[in-house]
């Protein structure tokens, strides 16, 4: 879907909803008396990194405290996540990602987790790109996709490691085109886009914000976006879907957000459902990051935001489970196959 359609979706009854409940909450006003540690699972730079600094300025200028952006990364994600998880239940410490890595590591045998187990609070929905270096012989997707049948050692693909949106999305195509490839893994999406853009590897399928700005200065030559429409780039122009080269590629909205422990209290909940009803829905300041990232402007909280996560969590669990590397089946852990 274009961005346009997409933030149309987006902010359909579903977001309506969502503020209905914020409306409806009874519960001790909150104000942070201690500053409030978000930990970026990833490095800096990158998808996550990028979008949590906004969102950070937003809280606290809301809140009226002091809100700490802290990247702890390795493990796909999954060391910093745990510290959030392990936390003191006072309500102070969150963490941050996309919604399909939180919902999976389980799955991954990473890390003992769940989404029911996190207050979930939406800001962006990103899509990955296939985008290669500027001086790669793959001229379009499909030559891209002939290599991958013909050399798969040759075609060398840079992301930010098992389970990341990048890694999901160079899957996801493996499983629907054929062929194969050769993963190379780093501590995050904006290494793994610099990477591509040294020729250290062929291409990277990061997410559209973490490779725009490259792609804008034609470091980065983009061969399709893993959405169903084109992807529309501020200052570059038109991305052909994925879906003029492959059929049945498995796509869902890549949500990305805070998480806060289900342990914090009732009243620090109540708060952030009221900033994200309010600040964060008429955040400018979000809008703007979204419109020239090429990310889905999405501030969705609550049992709406656990909703429209799950399609996502579902896919990526099974292409995980059905490519070898689940280590525990999705549908023991409570993670139905998508229809």
């Amino acid at each position: 879907m274009s961005i346009k359609t997409l933030t149309g979706l987006f902010l359909g009854a579903g977001f309506a909803l969502g503020i209905s409940a914020a409306g409806t909450a009874v519960a001790q006003e909150w104000t942070p008396e201690k500053p409030i540690n978000i930990i970026v699972p990833w490095s800096a730079g990158g998808s996550t990194d990028q979008v949590t600094r906004i969102v950070a300025a937003e809280l606290e200028k809301a809140l009226g405290g002091t809100v700490v952006v802290q990247n702890q990364p390795g493990a796909s994600g999954s060391i910093g996540s745990k510290s959030a998880l392990d936390s003191d239940p006072d309500g102070y410490t969150w963490t941050a990602g996309a919604a399909q890595d939180l919902g999976t590591y389980k799955v991954l045998g990473m890390l003992d987790t769940s989404i029911e187990d996190w207050n979930v609070y939406l800001d962006v929905a990103n899509v990955a790109v296939i985008g290669v270096n500027a001086d790669s012989p793959y001229q379009t997707m499909d030559d891209m996709l002939q290599a991958m049948k013909d050399d798969p050692q040759s075609v060398t693909v840079a992301t930010a490691g098992l389970n990341s949106g990048g890694h999901n999305a160079i899957e996801a195509i493996k499983k629907a085109a054929g062929g194969d490839y050769k993963h190379v893994t780093y501590d995050g999406g904006n290494p793994a886009v610099i990477a591509a853009v040294s020729g250290e590897t062929m291409a990277t399928t990061q997410l559209a914000v973490e490779q725009a700005e490259m792609i804008r200065a034609k470091r980065i030559r983009p061969l399709a976006v893993l959405n169903a429409e084109p992807l529309i780039l501020e200052g570059y122009g038109e991305i052909p879907p994925i879906t003029d080269f492959v059929k049945d590629v498995p796509i869902a909205p890549n949500y990305f957000g805070i998480f806060v422990p289900k342990t914090a209290p009732a009243e620090v909940v109540a708060a952030l459902d009221k900033v994200w009803a309010g600040d964060i829905a008429n955040s400018q300041a979000l809008k703007d990051y979204a419109a020239n990232r090429g990310a889905v402007f999405a501030p969705y909280y609550g049992d709406d935001a656990q909703k429209r996560v799950l399609p996502a969590i579902q896919n990526n669990a099974y292409l995980l489970f059905d490519g070898g590397k689940a280590k525990v089946d999705p549908s023991t852990v409570g993670i139905s196959r998508p229809e």
